[in-house]
């Protein structure tokens, strides 16, 4: 325990000098503002801004983006309730309560109360973080490339069950950013694969042209093509404060919120929308007045905001502590360690205890900034709905380019940019989810090295897979998984056969 304590006084150590502080505001400024401006979303965001993370040192690059993607989830709620817009996926489900409250003329509440909620959820998992990542990190160190390979493989099938849409597009998405990640120089014979001849894709398909193309130049591309709104209508916000009785409703609601949340960020492929439509689900299934639900219920606001709150820092405790990322989101996070060198996994805690500790601090300062960005500035967010799109997307275009450049000072990786800009707006065309192909160009090339360190240990023998307990056990929650995917597929082709 007294460790414990010196490791959390170590993180504030680091977390309150001035510019990693000063980077924790950005970042969760930042993060609210892209929360309350529907279309962009963090992920986005996250992309756009990860070329300046090359300048910081690499715990403030990770304080800031860590700031801007559980800023997100708070700036959503915003305007979920004041205006029925979210901000953010993860935030539709608020709509539902949130704004019938705001037009019962309990705006204040209803916004506290997600505050609060994301707070509770926040200071509760980072906590969780800080005690146990170094265990799990210890766990983590008994893992060999079987077993990595297959925790791989599981968190590969869990972002194709989990995607949006059809389940063959997301395999599909997945089997390409693998492939992408094969692009380059084989590591083992110093072959060159799927280059084309070009001498930029030598070293491999650059991760900050691929993901600012996938997600900024296609945003502004679908962005562009949508036709302007009519400005929404704000609801004012009067008595801010929630009462007594509203804050003895919502308790259960936010324990029982931060539990599912975390569960659902730890688990590899979930995020913050599905724990927030499954907080939502479970408190209406356990409420003795599930009428009230959708009729402006408090606990209806407080079960998804704390559940996405905690998912999004949940998400860390698997990046942190094994070195997979479970989405997207934490990819990006894997890609700016990479930019300064840091190879992703368990000896992170105690090889980069300044990094891994002041992140954690961070997070209790960016849950208390996010409190004071969100409540009192509530005004300024909702005027961002008011900013035309056209005055946003040309210098959306301008960093994206000018950050891909100056990273290698390369105008091919701008030209790749451009590329995968058309690839990614293809895309959301198709309605193909480009998040699992991030997934897949950072596992990729992981599972690729750990498969081929396997073979080698057990000299061609595939059966180490099933033979080591760990590895095992990984395969058959990935066939679990697929399997319950599968069957009511097969159930509706049997009965649509029994039919005919």
């Amino acid at each position: 325990m007294s460790d414990l304590f010196q490791n959390i006084a170590l993180g504030f150590a680091v977390a309150l000098t001035w510019q990693n502080l000063g980077l924790c505001l950005f970042g969760c400024a930042v993060g609210t503002a892209i929360g309350v401006l529907p279309g962009i979303g963090p992920l986005t965001t996250m992309a756009l801004i990860l070329p300046i993370t090359f300048w910081l040192s690499p715990v403030g690059a990770l304080i800031m983006l860590a700031g801007v993607f559980y800023g997100a989830q708070y700036g959503g709620s915003t305007t979920a309730i004041l205006v029925k817009i979210p901000g953010e996926t993860s935030s539709v489900v608020t709509i539902l309560d949130g704004h019938a409250m705001a037009k019962q003329g309990r705006a204040g509440p209803a916004l506290a109360i997600a505050a609060l909620g994301s707070l509770f959820a926040g200071t509760v998992v980072t906590l969780l973080i800080a005690v146990a990542g170094p265990p799990l990190a210890g766990v983590a160190l008994m893992f060999q490339s079987a077993d990595y390979v297959s925790v791989m493989l599981l968190g590969l099938v869990s972002a194709v069950v989990l995607a949006h849409g059809s389940l063959l597009k997301a395999i599909g998405m997945i089997v390409l950013g693998v492939l992408f990640g094969s692009v380059g120089t084989d590591v083992s014979t110093g072959d060159y694969r799927m280059t084309g001849g070009l001498d930029v894709l030598f070293d491999g398909i650059g991760f900050v042209p691929l993901s600012m193309g996938l997600f900024g130049l296609a945003e502004i591309m679908i962005n562009l093509e949508e036709k302007t709104q009519a400005r929404p209508a704000v609801l004012r916000v009067r008595e801010l404060m929630p009462s007594r009785a509203d804050l003895l409703r919502c308790l259960p609601a936010m324990i029982r919120g931060t539990a599912v949340g975390t569960a659902f960020g730890i688990l590899p492929g979930g995020g913050p929308t599905i724990a927030a439509f499954s907080a939502y689900s479970l408190e209406k299934k356990v409420s003795r007045t599930p009428e009230r639900f959708g009729q402006g219920a408090i606990e209806g606001v407080a079960a998804p905001e704390t559940a996405n709150n905690a998912a999004a820092q949940a998400c860390f405790i698997p990046m942190l502590s094994l070195g997979v990322p479970p989405n997207a989101l934490m990819a990006l996070m894997i890609g700016a360690m990479m930019v300064h060198g840091i190879t992703p996994g368990p000896e992170i805690i105690t090889k980069q205890p300044v990094l891994f500790w002041g992140l954690i601090a961070s997070m209790w300062i960016g849950n208390a900034v996010l409190v004071v960005l969100n409540l009192p500035l509530i005004g300024l967010w909702v005027r961002l709905l008011h900013l035309p799109y056209g005055y946003l997307f040309p210098s959306i275009l301008v960093f994206c380019c000018i950050g891909t450049y100056t990273l290698n000072s390369s105008p091919a990786e701008v030209l790749i940019m451009t590329a995968f800009g058309v690839v990614g707006y293809v895309f959301r065309k198709l309605d193909c989810e480009p998040a699992p192909l991030l997934l897949g160009l950072v596992l990729g090339p992981m599972l690729e090295e750990n498969f081929r360190r396997a073979m080698v240990l057990s000299g061609g023998d595939w059966s180490i897979f099933v033979t080591r307990p760990l590895s095992l056990g990984f395969l058959l929650a990935a066939a679990g998984l697929l399997v319950a995917v599968a069957l009511p597929a097969i159930r509706k082709g049997r009965e649509e056969a029994f039919r005919e």
